[in-house]
Parts: structure tokens; sequence; C-alpha cells
């Protein structure tokens, strides 16, 4: 079955852009110029990803993200805006991915594909990650890479196993110093710097050129998956 995408964005140039590489790369496509519409085609339509503009003329599109998400959605937020606030703001929101205009069309097609792969539970429902040439179960509490058990610090798995909750995803500082380290460190950046130094020597073939923990600067983390 052929994924449906809605495209959220009040230029039509812009949507026409967007539709056509889209409708190329042989998925289903619809449009929505405001919020209001957003909302009812996203929920009418069964729609698996939305890119979403977040300069939208009656609302705000980051208290879109939410909402949307409630719905069992992919998000890929498409913007001008390029601020870091702003990325951060819609990370922790639940977006799936951000996007600055302009664009490549490529990319974006790629990023699409990695919302799509990843946007069921069913991918991580039993703990199970294989990423590149490490293999990581969360629930038997054990990390493999090439076959060979790797031994982690607790806070190192912590972090591993909270990016492999939202694989391809970036997750921000803030998300994970709150999950590993609680409420009260989430302005302590450098313990996770610390942990991903130590994950990055044990799982990556080359840790100061990272493939599988990838950094967003002033942002977060994505573990990146196949």
């Amino acid at each position: 079955m052929t994924a449906h995408v809605l495209i959220v964005d009040d230029e039509a140039a812009i949507r026409r852009l967007v539709r056509g590489a889209v409708e190329r790369a042989g998925l289903t496509v619809s449009e929505a110029e405001t919020a209001k519409a957003a909302l009812e085609h996203a929920a009418r339509e069964g729609c698996e990803l939305v890119l979403l503009d977040l300069g939208l003329p009656d609302r705000d599109g980051l208290e879109l993200v939410p909402l949307i998400k409630a719905m069992d959605r992919a998000v890929i937020v498409l913007t001008a805006r390029d601020a870091t606030a702003e990325k951060v703001a819609a990370l922790d929101l639940g977006a799936d991915d951000y996007v600055v205009k302009p664009f490549d069309t490529e990319e974006l097609l790629a990023r699409i594909r990695t919302a799509l792969r990843h946007r069921s539970a069913n991918a991580t429902a039993n703990g199970q990650i294989a990423a590149g040439r490490v293999q990581i179960d969360t629930l038997a509490h054990r990390i493999s890479r090439d076959g060979e058990d790797v031994r982690l610090t607790r806070k190192e798995f912590a972090v591993l196993a909270e990016l492999a909750r939202y694989p391809g995803r970036v997750i921000t500082h803030v998300h994970l110093l709150r999950a590993v380290w609680g409420d009260a460190h989430i302005d302590d950046v450098e313990y996770l710097r610390v942990a991903m130094r130590g994950l990055r020597l044990k799982l990556e073939a080359d840790p100061a050129n990272p493939v599988l923990l990838q950094n967003e600067p002033g942002i977060g983390y994505r573990l990146v998956v196949p």
C-alpha cells in the first residue's frame, strides 16, 4: 500500500514543488494551507506523514506538532525558520525531523523515507534494533558489535536505549538529560557529552567520524539505522 503524505504550507509554489517530488517518489499526496485544514486532513485521511510548515496563517505550526503526533502520524517540519531554538522546540514537541527552506528535494525524500520506516512502534516493540554492525537489545540489556558483547556503563546504556526508542529521530539534549539524569540536570550537557564519547569509542568504527551516533549541533543526537 502506498504511503500517504500531507503537505501543509500556505505557499502554493512550495506545495507544488514538494508535491511533484513526493509523487515522483511513488507516494500519495494531499495538501492543506491552514492549520485547521491540516488537522482535518490528518484526522480524516489517515495519512502516515505530515510535512508541516510553521508559518501558517491561522495558527503557529508548532502548536500542531503534538496534535498530529497524537494521531500517530510522523511529522517533518519544513520551514524557513532556522533558529536553533525553533528546531529544539519542534523536536521536543515530538517532530520526527526538521528541514529548513530552501531544501534539496532528494535530501527531503531521504528524510521522508527514514521517517516512514520508523513510524511504526513495531520497529522497537521487542526492544531489538540493528544499527549497522551494532545490535541493540534493550530488554536483555545487551549490546554487541560484530557479534561481540560490548560493556557499557549504566549511563551509556541509558542514553543509547533512549535513542533506540526513536531510531532515526533527533533527540534533544534536554530530552536525553531529563530521561537519563533527571530534571535537576537538564542543563548539564557535559554529562551527555561524556556518555556520548564513551559510546562512540565502544561502538563506532571511527569515533572521530561517527556514523551510528550523529550529532545535530546545539540540538541533540540521532541514532542512525538502515
